[in-house]
């Protein structure tokens, strides 16, 4: 056979009884449950690819995969060793239908089979206006579905394979699956995404440029456009506040609803309070912020309570009724 697996701890395939049900793979990949392996595909290079072989035909490639049967099964470790080819029945003549190619593992001391095998089958769905993937039978792994129009054949043409293959493919990895720092760095990794420790740097695989690169978590990043509230004498015409990392940065407009007023030469005003921003945004501690309307400009104090104050504004000037305030800060919350 070109498709073969482990019978890890299970005796040959002889009906010799098994002392001890539970497979290798348990301690060795990705647990599930508390005796259940995290089945799927071991990633490297392009495992167990499926691509049309004919009108009808579907070949799939080489590869590597586990298998989990019921608990007291375990997980099955299988290698596709050479590309196994399959024919797709004609569709039906009025409904389309969905088939599967699975991995299918038969263990006579668990099930009904009287076989010890392991093979690439491919599961027949049920014709339907809207079809949907056929249950899979036990101890099997889906890996890639195929739609299957109505009247479909060798005859009218065959399938269209590059629309008609959905790939179901999932994936496992060694519990953990990150790679500890060896001799030398110089090595490509295996697959997309597969990680590796350099010195206490976590490194991932980029396949798409061969490269690995310094893993940086995406970052949590908050927006929002609305709560902040006018003070008596301003109305708050736009706010937006965007914060990421524990740092947020923010403007606010405001317009003066009120009478003008007057600048010093000093520059120095009786604080006015604007605005309040929202909970949940405002600084750890009072900070300064810059202000500006386009004629003169100040500064702002904003407050650990949300205020924001205007305390200076360009000496000798005036803050006039209907001119828009811009006002920006960043800080730590």
């Amino acid at each position: 056979m070109t498709v073969r697996a482990a019978w890890l701890l299970a005796g040959p395939p002889d009906g010799q009884t098994r002392t001890d049900t539970r497979l290798a793979p348990l301690g060795t990949f990705a647990p599930e449950g508390e005796l259940t392996t995290r089945d799927g595909v071991i990633a490297g290079g392009a495992p167990l690819m499926a691509s049309g072989a004919g009108a009808m035909q579907v070949q799939l490639g080489i590869g590597r995969a586990l298998v989990q049967g019921t608990t007291a099964q375990g997980a099955y470790p299988v290698a596709v060793t050479v590309p196994e080819t399959l024919t797709v029945g004609d569709g039906n003549a009025q409904y389309p239908r969905i088939d599967s190619i699975v991995l299918r593992v038969r263990d006579g001391l668990f099930d009904a089979t009287g076989q010890t095998a392991v093979a690439v089958e491919l599961v027949v769905g049920e014709p339907q206006p809207s079809p949907v993937e056929p249950n899979l039978p036990p101890s099997s792994l889906r890996l890639w579905s195929i739609t299957v129009p109505a009247g479909a054949s060798a005859g009218t043409g065959g399938i269209n394979w590059q629309s008609a293959l959905a790939d179901r493919r999932r994936y496992t990895a060694a519990y953990g699956g990150i790679i500890p720092r060896g001799w030398g760095t110089s090595f490509v990794g295996s697959y997309d995404g597969q990680f590796r420790d350099v010195g206490g740097v976590l490194e991932r695989w980029n396949a798409a440029t061969s490269t690995w690169s310094t893993y940086r978590p995406p970052r949590d990043v908050e927006t929002i456009s609305t709560g902040a509230t006018a003070a008596s004498g301003y109305g708050v015409t736009a706010f937006n506040a965007r914060r990421v990392g524990g740092v947020c940065s923010f403007t606010v407009e405001v317009t003066r609803t009120g009478t003008a007023i007057p600048v010093p030469a000093g520059g120095n005003i009786t604080d006015q309070n604007v605005a309040v921003i929202p909970a949940g945004w405002r600084p750890a501690y009072d900070v300064e912020g810059a202000a500006s309307d386009g004629y003169g400009d100040g500064g702002v104090r904003i407050s650990t309570a949300g205020n924001v104050a205007l305390r200076t504004w360009s000496p000798g000037g005036s803050i006039q009724s209907g001119r828009n305030i811009r006002i920006s800060a960043c800080y730590v919350l």
